[in-house]
């Protein structure tokens, strides 16, 4: 068993409510469904139908609860005391916290040996291959006759031939009677099933009969049965026992029914659902054919108006025709007068991209006049201001001032004198005339006098 998982929260708290369910979860999930042995003890049946009691041992004690869908399935009445082995979930009762089984089925100490010879069986069975889809043969929609493989004096016989009456009436039933419980059964089933194989008169058999304990279902997993219903080439239905029994003959069988009951059901459609699905495609039938006929019939009255006299139908072409040619003809009209239009379109072009060489030879020679004029307008205008600014710089250049009898002087350092005070008595000066020069000697200075 897989130990608790730690939650990832060590400081999670949980209501009483939240730790039975989970521990409940975990036992569920944990254990399956498990066979127990023990004895009964302290057994209470309810009003409801529900049996509560413990299953003990010489050390330990487990209470137990079986509801009453499932032990109204036993054909036996359990008892304080009983030795029994239980098949059961292992579980809790959230309300109370307590640990308990769900019982699912119950049997009597002892049947164990039966139980290991059915699973031997199967397994066997099993890895031959004898339960594989493939090999199972598919049920006839509407079977001409069915056959029973039975006892003729058990109530499974009544079940089974009450519900085919109801359901299908008009099908012919064969009865292949024969021993289905008790020592000897198994190879008189296998007879029936070869007798009804050999005189092959029916499209289905049905193999049932009523509930019972695992010993009196006993013959439904011997292994000669389970190979005789595999060799036979009629599809079998097998209808054994309860919805919770199972036998080897159910595996086996190409199909497996519930009850005898559910085996008549499947062996025949029901006349009721037959015919209501019978008036449902008669419907379908005759509407799509009302459809098909009324699509027909349009069709026929269009094919009818497009019929038309010879004469008419030349008349309609001649007139086509005409209008056809007054189409082309004025097609071709108007193709004529566009390309008329572009030539002239392109002669202009022509026209107006010629060039005119005397006119413009002409305005070559009037631009070349005016470019002369223009240019020697501008030398003489140019020349006459070259002439002022010639002349008015005449007037200020200082040797035209020296011409009129001006000198310039100058003190050792170069520097233009231009009053007394700026030189001594005694010192050297340099004039300058108009032309050349001389030096001289300050001997005497003073103002000029107002």
């Amino acid at each position: 068993m897989a130990p608790l998982s730690k939650t990832e929260n060590p400081h999670l708290i949980l209501t009483v409510s939240e730790l039975n369910h989970s521990a409940k979860d975990l036992l569920e999930h944990t254990f399956p469904l498990v066979w127990i042995s023990g004895e009964i003890s302290n057994l209470k049946c309810y009003n409801s139908g529900h049996w509560y009691f413990s299953l003990k041992d010489t050390d330990a004690q487990v209470r137990c609860v079986m509801f009453r869908y499932k032990n109204k399935l036993l054909n036996w009445e359990p008892e304080d005391g009983m030795q029994v082995e239980v098949r059961a979930l292992v579980t809790l009762y959230e309300i109370r916290g307590e640990f308990q089984l769900n019982v699912d089925t119950i049997r009597l100490a002892g049947k164990g040996d039966l139980f290991k010879a059915f699973e031997k069986l199967k397994i066997k069975l099993e890895k031959e291959g004898l339960f594989e889809s493939t090999r199972k043969k598919s049920l006839p929609i509407l079977p001409k006759k069915i056959g029973i493989v039975t006892s003729s004096s058990g109530a499974a016989l009544r079940d089974a031939l009450s519900t085919l009456r109801h359901r299908m009436p008009s099908i012919p039933i064969v009865i292949y009677p024969t021993q289905v419980q008790g020592e000897g059964a198994a190879p008189k089933i296998v007879a029936a099933i070869q007798a009804a194989e050999r005189r092959n008169e029916c499209d289905v058999l049905i193999i049932c009969r009523g509930g019972g304990s695992i010993e009196d279902l006993w013959a439904f997993n011997e292994e000669i049965v389970a190979r005789a219903i595999d060799s036979c080439h009629i599809p079998i239905i097998c209808g054994v026992g309860h919805e919770t029994d199972f036998t080897i003959a159910d595996f086996i069988a190409d199909v497996r029914a519930p009850t005898p009951t559910g085996a008549a059901h499947l062996a025949c459609p029901d006349s009721s659902e037959l015919m209501q699905h019978i008036e449902t495609m008669h419907s379908r039938i005759q509407r799509i054919m009302q459809s098909f006929l009324e699509s027909q019939m349009q069709y026929i009255d269009m094919l009818s108006h497009r019929l038309t006299h010879p004469d008419e139908r030349i008349h309609t072409q001649f007139i086509r025709i005409q209008h056809i040619n007054e189409r082309l003809a004025g097609a071709w009209l108007r193709y004529y007068e566009n390309r008329l239009w572009s030539l002239r379109e392109l002669n202009q072009c022509i026209a107006s991209a010629k060039p005119d060489i005397s006119r413009l030879d002409a305005r070559l020679n009037e631009l070349e006049q005016r470019l002369c004029r223009a240019v020697t307008h501008h030398f003489d205008t140019f020349t006459t201001v070259l002439q002022k600014q010639q002349a008015h710089l005449y007037l200020l250049n200082p040797e035209s001032v020296l011409e009129r009898g001006y000198s310039i002087v100058y003190d050792k350092d170069n520097k233009v004198l231009r009053k007394s005070d700026q030189i001594n008595v005694n010192d050297t000066i340099q004039v300058t005339f108009a032309k050349g020069w001389s030096k001289a000697k300050i001997l005497e200075k003073g103002k000029l006098r107002d």
